[in-house]
């Protein structure tokens, strides 16, 4: 019997209600997160003429580009259920591994490769500590960040110095007003490409969603976490070279861990579970870009530095409980509150939808 014999009403299929409530899952915190971007935009814009402009364009990119990379090197960290507190001293070691090896006559480009080489064994260092010796990565890369900031200081006798290099090697890697910009779009890209479109990423996912099953399933745990943690080590030490040269000045006593902070707050905004197996390096994109939004913003209409923390942690707060809500409405697990039963009842209207039949 041909389809063209049969009545167009019976000719139907059926959308899976799972697989609708999984699409919603996995996409649901980047869209909160960018609709509190649009949210942020419309209020700073309503209050102060001065943000919806190109300039400011500019200074916003420069609040947003240092946030998204820290956060693109913690996402790969924190979906397998680890951290790294380190990496922000990587950013403020890797300019000074610069200068080391260009004061020892080493080139600048090949000073550069080698401070990034560094970083990448600094990486290895806190993979190896925290999977064979089982070491919390917390205390693993805390005492790494200390030690670092030792360094940093004994080697520099904590004075300021000028970063290496002038010439088009300083516009390529910060000294363009919108250089940082296009690094962070293009990291973004290839680590969006790494997670979802290689077995790396893939296996990265399996081993946070649950790391028995994943070793079971013959993929190597430990070799997945050691090199996330020198992914992380080499984004951040990259980091540090592109605002040396775009600040034109290296500071040995800067605070390392307000960046990595930064960097968290801005994944875990972008919907990444600090409990692992979840995240996405678009969605720690749009929670840099709502960090940096309420950074410049704030900013901007004269809030002073305390208010301005105020914020800052009042949302990473509110993120968090974003995140367990909806982890917690998308797996159906547990009392979940009223704000839960709202994040529920959406699931279930697209549910309801997908369960309809769709007629040609």
């Amino acid at each position: 019997m041909s389809l063209n014999t049969l009545a167009p009403r019976e000719v139907s299929r059926r959308i899976p209600a799972s697989g609708i409530r999984r699409l919603i899952g996995q996409h649901l915190s980047e869209l909160v997160s960018i609709l509190v971007a649009v949210a942020l935009a419309i209020f700073f814009t309503s209050q102060s003429p001065n943000f919806f402009t190109s300039d400011n364009a500019l200074v916003l990119s420069q609040f947003i580009a240092p946030f998204a990379i820290f956060a693109l090197a913690e996402v790969p960290v924190l979906i397998l259920g680890e951290i790294d507190l380190s990496v922000g001293q990587m950013y403020i070691v890797s300019p000074f591994f610069v200068t080391y090896w260009n004061n020892a006559g080493v080139p600048v480009w090949p000073s550069i490769v080698l401070a990034l080489l560094v970083c990448c064994g600094l990486g290895l260092i806190n993979g190896l500590v925290t999977v064979k010796l089982r070491v919390p990565s917390f205390i693993a890369t805390l005492g790494m960040a200390f030690a670092l900031r030792g360094i940093v200081l004994i080697y520099s006798n904590g004075a300021p110095t000028n970063p290496i290099g002038s010439g088009m090697l300083v516009n390529i890697l910060g000294g363009w007003s919108w250089s940082e910009a296009f690094w962070a779009l293009g990291l973004a890209a290839m680590l969006h490409v790494m997670l979802r479109g290689t077995t790396f990423g893939l296996h990265i996912v399996a081993v946070g969603g649950n790391t028995e099953s994943a070793r079971e399933s013959g993929i190597g745990v430990d070799y997945i976490k050691i090199w996330c943690f020198v992914l992380c080590a080499l984004l951040g030490g990259l980091m540090g070279i592109l605002d040396g040269y775009h600040l034109g000045s290296l500071d040995p006593a800067t605070d390392g861990l307000t960046f990595t902070f930064y960097g968290v707050t801005s994944a875990v905004i972008g919907g990444t579970a600090l409990t692992g197996g979840r995240g996405t390096m678009v969605g720690a994109c749009i929670g840099a870009c709502v960090l940096g939004m309420i950074k410049d913003g704030f900013l901007i209409l004269g809030t002073s530095s305390f208010a301005l923390d105020l914020v800052t942690g009042l949302t990473i707060l509110l993120a968090m409980i974003l995140n367990v809500q909806i982890e917690r409405a998308t797996s159906m697990r547990g009392p979940r509150g009223s704000f839960g039963q709202a994040v529920s009842l959406v699931f279930s209207i697209f549910t309801r939808r997908g369960k309809g039949r769709v007629r040609p």
